[in-house]
């Protein structure tokens, strides 16, 4: 059984989010600011734009840490903060590369150790990810060691796994935030989503937000299940001031999807012109980041299944994943015969 804690609220909570960033950003775009605010502001702005859906978010945060590692050199903590930038946008390799060299400059072998982690589990390297998860909540049950559980048996499917471990980790948390719950909340959601239980996804999304009622993935995923359940107007109302106010596309697609669908084909085209234009905007700039939600549109709302197929080769090559690997197959079919692929995801059974 989960016992509900005594949280800070969740408008409350970005709001102090917002006001830390603020103390400390006007110092640090003068080219003030010790090495570790500067990489804490970068830390807090990704956090930021995680939970309210701001991609330029992404872009600061990966201006500031840039610009840390070129003043601080020999610094870990610079090259620390700038993996996990570069990890947010994709650059897995990059991002290890980072981790690398910080733990040469002294970085805490746990903190080198858990970013890993991270960095295998975002590219498909699961049993590596396992092994060094594992191995962390053994030395130290502490709620973000088993939460991080939680969300790689969540990513391969075990639901049972993750259903334990998520009832050990809430267990065990013992702050006052409600970012880390409403997190996990969210990862459990997505397992029960990609795995067709849309009841259950929608209690997940519902209790992520709970605890924080802005949580911008979380409404677009719930609006996703409340449209595949049949509850087109509920969706839609839910993902209208997403769409206006976010400069992620995903939420201007899905609109448009939905909207398509509902037969409201003269609105759908409106939110799927604009959702195609930072589409193509986002690939063009940082293309391995956005190369699987760009896939995805082009499947769906974007209507354009070679655009999609160039897209989802790109994908997997940076993230051999399921989820990868399943996108690619969809575009391969809807490409047509003879569209074949090649590689790794071949190899990992994907067909023509």
């Amino acid at each position: 059984m989960i016992i509900e804690r005594p949280l800070t609220d969740g408008t409350i909570a970005l709001q102090n989010l917002g006001a830390q960033i603020d103390a400390v950003e006007p110092a640090v775009r003068l080219g003030h600011g010790t090495v570790e605010n500067r990489a804490g502001l970068a830390e807090l702005i990704v956090l930021r734009g995680l939970f309210v859906g701001c991609i330029s978010d992404y872009f600061r945060a990966e201006e500031i840490a840039e610009q840390l590692v070129r003043d601080a050199p020999e610094n870990a903590r610079a090259f620390f903060a700038r993996a996990r930038t570069r990890a947010t946008f994709h650059r897995f390799n990059d991002a290890l590369a980072d981790v690398d060299h910080a733990e040469q400059l002294s970085l805490d072998a746990e903190a080198a150790k858990s970013e890993r982690a991270a960095i295998f589990q975002a590219v498909g390297r699961y049993d590596e990810a396992l092994a060094l998860r594992e191995e962390a909540a053994e030395r130290r049950a502490s709620f973000e060691n088993v939460a991080a559980l939680v969300s790689l048996h969540a990513e391969r499917g075990e639901t049972q796994a993750a259903e334990h471990q998520y009832a050990e980790s809430y267990s065990r948390y013992r702050g006052v935030s409600p970012f880390p719950l409403a997190l996990l909340d969210f990862q459990l959601g997505h397992m029960w989503m990609t795995a067709g239980r849309l009841i259950d996804a929608r209690r997940s999304f519902e209790a992520a937000l709970r605890h924080l009622s802005s949580y911008a993935p979380a409404l677009g995923h719930l609006a996703e299940v409340e449209a595949e359940l049949g509850e087109t107007d509920a969706a839609v109302v839910r993902l209208y001031p997403l769409a206006m106010s976010s400069d992620d596309p995903d939420y201007a697609g899905q609109l448009a999807r939905i909207l398509a669908e509902a037969d409201s084909d003269g609105e759908s085209r409106h939110w799927c012109r604009l959702a195609a234009a930072r589409f193509d905007e986002l690939v063009t700039s940082r293309p391995e980041a956005f190369a699987d939600h760009a896939a995805e549109f082009w499947l769906g709302a974007g209507a354009n299944p070679d655009k999609a197929l160039r897209f989802a080769k790109m994908n997997v090559a940076v993230r051999n994943t399921p989820r990868a690997r399943r996108l690619l197959a969809q575009a391969v079919a809807a490409s047509g015969p003879g569209r074949g692929i090649a590689g790794p995801a071949l190899a990992d059974g994907v067909q023509p």
